[in-house]
């Protein structure tokens, strides 16, 4: 078995820079964060020659959209980073802080009702790099869907938004029609004609947008964009499925503010080693929520900020 040279104290220095250590040896794979879940062809010929030159030749994806380089030697890492840093790439990723947010494609699937790789770069900047010094109970995710398909799991996040499309039905236009085009193009079988009038069941409704523009009389041809929120997911050991806000937002910034005033509820009101759906569960969704629809959070930003909470924090992976 080959001899550990490198310290644990080094270990978790490097850790907290993205460096995480290749079981049984003193390599390290280092972690490069995507922003969005999108990399420039010259970024990614970046991280192949890096690959090549530091490390094994490997990498690998992560669940999370982050890439992984493997194999790079303990004295090779601050030459990985300033090498990677010529084309905009860092490495990071780890510990009781905001994480990388994950995106689905959005802004060109079929589906997307969102400029999903837009958004996503937003709370990049505002929260994963704004809130980088600030530590949090536990570890801190984040994931942006651009419709009710899902495909990120937001409701299995810490905070999730999904990208919504609101029908704007005018009921004047309304024909009744006994085959009526809404009605067939709704996946959720939310949109039916009763009494020679189409009605949308806002219940069963999940505002997938799929139904704009399909009546041939003008009675649905637009939509309001909105987003949902869902608030305390957690996928691992422990599971907790995000319960979502009574209100569907309907300004972008409105929902970065919620992100934000979720975040400071976490670091004011959550203890440390707790997850955020623990605080959530703790406190009650209601308060919880009452809080993330005021301003006072948002009001006292910098306190928060400010206050000598969580210096160690939970997250161990």
């Amino acid at each position: 078995m080959a001899t550990l040279t490198v310290s644990k104290e080094e270990e978790k220095r490097v850790k907290a820079l993205g460096f995480l250590s290749n079981k049984g040896t003193d390599n390290f794979s280092a972690r490069l964060i995507t922003v969005n879940g999108k990399i420039t062809a010259a970024q990614q010929k970046c991280i192949a020659e890096a690959a090549e030159k530091f490390g094994n030749g490997n990498i690998t994806f992560t669940t999370r959209l982050t890439v992984e380089v493997q194999g790079i030697p303990f004295d090779k890492i601050e030459e990985f980073r300033a090498f990677v840093a010529k084309e905009g790439l860092m490495t990071g990723g780890t510990g009781s802080i905001v994480r990388p947010v994950v995106s689905c494609k959005g802004t060109t699937c079929q589906y997307g009702l969102i400029d999903t790789f837009a958004l996503s770069e937003k709370i990049h900047e505002r929260f994963f790099l704004g809130y980088h010094e600030v530590k949090l109970p536990h570890k801190f995710k984040i994931a942006v869907g651009g419709c009710p398909n899902n495909c990120v799991k937001p409701n299995l996040n810490d905070i999730g938004i999904i990208g919504q499309r609101i029908p704007n039905f005018d009921e004047d236009e309304c024909n009744g029609c006994k085959k009526c085009s809404v009605e067939k193009a709704c996946p959720m079988k939310a949109a039916k004609v009763v009494d020679g009038l189409l009605e949308i069941n806002k219940d069963v409704c999940n505002n997938c947008g799929r139904c704009i523009g399909t009546c041939h009389f003008d009675a649905l041809e637009s939509g309001t964009t909105g987003y949902k929120i869902y608030i305390g997911g957690r996928w691992g050991k422990s599971i907790a499925i995000g319960k979502e806000l009574d209100k569907i937002f309907t300004s972008e910034e409105e929902a970065l503010d919620v992100i934000e005033k979720a975040i400071l509820l976490y670091r004011e009101q959550g203890k440390t080693g707790e997850r955020f759906s623990q605080t959530i569960e703790r406190l009650g969704f209601e308060n919880v929520q009452k809080q993330l629809l005021s301003n006072d959070l948002l009001e006292r930003r910098q306190e928060i900020i400010d206050a000598s909470l969580h210096v160690t924090g939970g997250a161990t992976c």
